[in-house]
């Protein structure tokens, strides 16, 4: 497989049609060896349209997301230099360094003891520095580094989880795939300076459901 080419085809097929046109995202998304974080023996699936499984056939929702799913939310939370970033769900640690590259500094969340050293691993091979892997079921946030002005959930969620909205700063984003298969949607959330939360829905799609993050009860009372 020649693989800049594989990369070059990944960012102008399947990302750029994406509506993905922030030229320091497509930048970042060829400086950042996406084969690096995938599972050796799926290395010719880097570049595919598809979640890539991390363990097994990827149960329990351990998989990365698809690369134009990656790369549009990433251009969604406008991540500047002095930003302080929180991510939930750290898997192979790719979203990380995605993240890091853009940010101050990334606290990412990892409840699979396996995949937090993976995610570790993966990233100081990539030589990011900022970025530091917790083994922590972040399903109510990171209080203990709180707040941060962008938090991604890597994963879908049921519903928007309120505690983790209020670790977020005034003017801070929050992105995640909210709903039940079949109809998810990529959510973008700001926190207003007043304490309010303004929401946009980005676009329709599917994501494995992350860990510890409870089904809404059907029970009214």
């Amino acid at each position: 497989m020649n693989v800049e080419q594989a990369r070059f085809n990944m960012i102008e097929q399947q990302i750029r049609p994406w509506e993905v046109i922030d030229q320091d995202v497509l930048d970042l998304l060829a400086i950042v060896r996406r084969e690096d974080f995938v599972p050796p023996a799926l290395r010719a699936l880097a570049f595919v349209d598809m979640l890539v499984p991390l363990r097994g056939r990827g149960e329990l929702g351990q998989c990365m997301l698809e690369p134009k799913v990656e790369a549009r939310l990433l251009q969604e939370l406008r991540v500047t230099k002095g930003d302080k970033v929180l991510e939930v769900g750290a898997g192979s640690g790719y979203m990380a360094a995605l993240l890091a590259h853009l940010g101050r500094e990334v606290h990412t969340l990892e409840i699979e003891p396996e995949l937090a050293a993976l995610a570790r691993a993966n990233l100081e091979h990539a030589g990011v520095r900022n970025a530091r892997v917790h083994g922590f079921d972040g399903a109510r946030g990171f209080g203990a580094e709180a707040p941060f002005d962008v938090i991604v959930l890597s994963g879908s969620v049921p519903e928007l989880p309120r505690a983790i909205l209020e670790q977020l700063r005034p003017g801070g984003r929050l992105v995640t795939v909210v709903g039940g298969e079949p109809i998810m949607r990529a959510v973008l959330v700001t926190r207003r300076e007043d304490g309010g939360y303004a929401e946009a829905e980005l676009f329709d799609t599917v994501a494995p459901r992350l860990r510890g993050f409870e089904e809404p009860s059907r029970f009214r009372f």
